[in-house]
C-alpha cells in the first residue's frame, strides 16, 4: 500500500522537476549566444565581405601590422602589396586585417568592342584616397577605436 502511493507521487513531480533543472543551462546558452556567438558571426561576415571587396590601390594593414598599398590582385587569393617605394610583397588575402583607405573605381572600363582608348583607360594607375591624418600613428588609433 505504501509503495504504490509513493510511486504515484514521484511520477507526477518528476517531469516538472527535470525541466526546471535544465532551465538554468538553457538560459546560460541563450545569454552566450546573444553576447558571444552572434557578434562573432557578424564580425566574421563583415570581414569576409571586406576581403572580397579588395581591389588595386586600396591602402591596407596586414596581420603583421605592415601598412601598404595593393598593386595587384591575384586570382588565387594572393595580393601584391607595395610596402615602400619599389618594395612589393605577396600576401594572402586572408591576412589583411583592415582597409585604411578605399580607392574610387576606375572611370573607364573595357567594353565588348575592345577599343584601344578603353584599354588604356582601364590600365591607368589609380592613386589611393588620402585620409586626413597628420601622421601614421593616428591611422592606427582609428584601428583601435581611438579618435
Amino acid at each position: 500500500m505504501f509503495v504504490s502511493t509513493a510511486y504515484a507521487q514521484a511520477a507526477d513531480g518528476a517531469g516538472a522537476a527535470g525541466l526546471m533543472s535544465f532551465l538554468p543551462l538553457i538560459l546560460i546558452f541563450v545569454v552566450f549566444y546573444f553576447l558571444l556567438i552572434r557578434p562573432q558571426q557578424k564580425k566574421l561576415k563583415e570581414h569576409k565581405s571586406m576581403l572580397e571587396a579588395l581591389r588595386r590601390g586600396d591602402r591596407v594593414v596586414t596581420g603583421g601590422g605592415i601598412v601598404g598599398t595593393i598593386t595587384k590582385v591575384g586570382a588565387d587569393d594572393e595580393l601584391v602589396v607595395e610596402i615602400a617605394e619599389g618594395v612589393r610583397v605577396r600576401v594572402l588575402r586572408s591576412t589583411i586585417n583592415l582597409v585604411l583607405a578605399k580607392t574610387e573605381p576606375a572611370k573607364g572600363s573595357r567594353t565588348a568592342t575592345g577599343d584601344d582608348n578603353d584599354v588604356a583607360a582601364a590600365e591607368t594607375t589609380v592613386e589611393p584616397v588620402q585620409d586626413n591624418t597628420t601622421g601614421p600613428s593616428r591611422g592606427f588609433g582609428k584601428m583601435f577605436g581611438r579618435k
